[in-house]
C-alpha cells in the first residue's frame, strides 16, 4: 500500500497581526434542531463588510442544508450605535451555538471556526520560528494560549487540528464530536460600538 508522503512543516510563521473576527466571514456550527452541521455567514444580500472588523456588526444568517433551518440575526442596537459580537470561546459569537470543530486536546479543547481558520492555526503551531506582528494587540497568535503555543504539547495540538480538517468534512448529527457542547465560556463584552449616520 502507498504512503502518501506528509506534508513538509513551515521553517518559518510569519504573523502579520490576523485579528480571529477575519476569521468569522464564514462557522460551521451545530444545527439547533437537528444538532448537525449548520453553517453561519453574513445574510445574503446584505453590504459586504467594509473591512474584517466589521464583521463583528454585519447581519448574519444560520442555516441548515440537512434540515432546513434558517435563522439571521441583526446586531444589537445602543442608542444610535451598533453594539458588535464579541469573538472567542467554543459558541459562535452571533447565534451562541456550539461550534462544529471542536474536540479534547492536551487536556483542553480546542476549536476553530472553519477550516481556513484550522490551517491558520495549524500554519503557526507547526512553525519552528515565529515571527510576531508588530503590534500584537489584537492579533490573534499572539493572543493564543500557551498550552498551543508550546513546543511540548506541539504533535497533540497539530493531531487535534488534524481530526479538525476531517470533522469539516462531515455534517451528519452522528459525526458530532463529544466535545461540541454548551459550556458558558464566551468572553466579557468589551463594548464594541459603531456608530452609524444612517440605517445599517
Amino acid at each position: 500500500m502507498d504512503v502518501e508522503p506528509e506534508h513538509p512543516r513551515p521553517v518559518r510563521h510569519h504573523d502579520h497581526g490576523t485579528w480571529l473576527v477575519a476569521f468569522t466571514g464564514r462557522m460551521l456550527v451545530v444545527c439547533p434542531r437537528c444538532g448537525g452541521r449548520a453553517l453561519v455567514v453574513p445574510r445574503p444580500g446584505s453590504a459586504p463588510p467594509a473591512h474584517a472588523g466589521s464583521l463583528l456588526f454585519h447581519p448574519r444568517r444560520l442555516s441548515c442544508a440537512a434540515c432546513g433551518a434558517v435563522a439571521d440575526r441583526e446586531a444589537g442596537q445602543r442608542g444610535g450605535a451598533l453594539v458588535g459580537a464579541v469573538v472567542g470561546g467554543t459558541e459562535d459569537p452571533f447565534f451562541r451555538r456550539p461550534l462544529w470543530l471542536q474536540t479534547r486536546c492536551a487536556g483542553r479543547i480546542l476549536w476553530a471556526y472553519d477550516e481556513a481558520h484550522v490551517d491558520a492555526l495549524a500554519g503557526y503551531v507547526g512553525a519552528r520560528l515565529r515571527e510576531r506582528h508588530a503590534s500584537p494587540t489584537r492579533a490573534m497568535f499572539a493572543r493564543l494560549p500557551a498550552w498551543m503555543k508550546s513546543a511540548a504539547n506541539r504533535e497533540q495540538v497539530l493531531a487535534g487540528l488534524a481530526s479538525l480538517r476531517a470533522l469539516s468534512a462531515r455534517s451528519a448529527p452522528a459525526d458530532r464530536s463529544d466535545a461540541a457542547h454548551e459550556r458558558g465560556d464566551r468572553p466579557r463584552h468589551h463594548g464594541s460600538v459603531l456608530f452609524r449616520g444612517g440605517p445599517h
